[in-house]
């Protein structure tokens, strides 16, 4: 953005750096502690394995 569309704007300190969401996480469903170990969490929810593969 150029300088003279923001006239009030000499620095961005007064700006945010970054804002996060973290939803609340509800207890409905929950590993055991086997699997949760397996799978890095105890809730089937997050439980996102990568799936990735190679670029080229």
């Amino acid at each position: 953005m150029q300088p003279d569309m923001m006239p009030n704007c000499d620095s961005m300190e007064h700006l945010a750096l970054a804002m996060c969401y973290v939803p609340w996480q509800h207890w409905d469903k929950i590993y055991d502690l086997e699997k949760g170990l397996e799978c890095g969490t105890i809730f089937p929810e997050l439980n996102k394995p990568f799936l990735g593969s190679r670029c080229c």
